[in-house]
């Protein structure tokens, strides 16, 4: 009797194989999601989520397979509580002394689409993926944006809070 069969047929077919997806076979899409009036954290979560492609059946964690994002209406954002007043984002120069700190106000007034791609960068990997994964993250202010000819499909965030 032989201690290990010649063949077998389950080590041979693909049913172990994990699918791991490439450059070469990812899917990638655009999609608009409009912000208006939604909390700034819980938009910036899904939009996120959409940058990875978690949602996607090939996600693969070292790989960029998530879609390109459209984000309108960032003007239009909200914060809940007192966050307008309250919140800090600290920043520095580099120098001695050079501590910066800014509330949303502040910010928003500077530039309104700073917000959400502040908030997207900071739930997005800390390293050369997050950097091209945040490349694909287009934010306006407003209704309109450049990225008709790429024919996006509309996203309903309220869907997925």
């Amino acid at each position: 009797m032989e201690r290990f069969p010649k063949k077998n047929f389950y080590l041979n077919s693909l049913v172990y194989k994990t699918i791991s997806a490439n450059a070469t076979t990812v899917n990638k899409q655009w999609v608009v999601v409009d912000v208006k009036d939604i909390p700034l954290g819980r938009a910036c979560s899904i939009i996120a989520n959409f940058l990875r492609g978690k949602y996607k059946s090939n996600y693969t964690p070292h790989v960029d397979c998530g879609d390109n994002v459209i984000v309108l209406n960032a003007a239009k954002i909200k914060l809940t509580g007192n966050k307008w007043e309250q919140k800090k984002y600290i920043r520095h120069t580099g120098y001695p002394g050079g501590q910066r700190v800014l509330n949303p106000i502040q910010i928003h007034n500077k530039n309104n689409t700073r917000l959400v791609e502040k908030s997207v960068r900071g739930m997005l990997p800390k390293n050369k993926l997050g950097a091209s994964l945040f490349r694909n993250l287009r934010v306006y202010g407003d209704e309109n944006h450049k990225q008709d000819s790429q024919n996006p499909k509309i996203i309903n965030l309220k869907d997925y809070l």
